[in-house]
């Protein structure tokens, strides 16, 4: 057995208590894994032409106030709408 079949039959019989703290330990290792991942790429130029691409729409007018934007709730998380 393999050990994420290891930890997936451990997931499956904690209750709901171990597995809301499960969730949250996760969601906060992800988040900074992610923002690791995401400060190297910055750091390595991987991000730059989007950068550069934004900036760009932004001189030449192609952007939108996002603050003149009604909000939307889908799925029961807030978003905005864009052109």
């Amino acid at each position: 057995m393999s050990t994420i079949q290891e930890i997936e039959q451990a997931i499956r019989v904690l209750g709901p208590s171990d597995l809301a703290t499960l969730r949250d330990w996760f969601a906060s290792f992800d988040a900074e894994v992610w923002d690791r991942q995401f400060e190297q790429d910055v750091a390595a130029g991987r991000l730059d032409r989007f950068a550069e691409e934004a900036l760009r729409d932004l001189q030449e007018g192609r952007c939108t106030d996002l603050s003149t934007i009604e909000p939307v709730v889908a799925s029961g998380r807030a978003t905005t709408l864009c052109r």
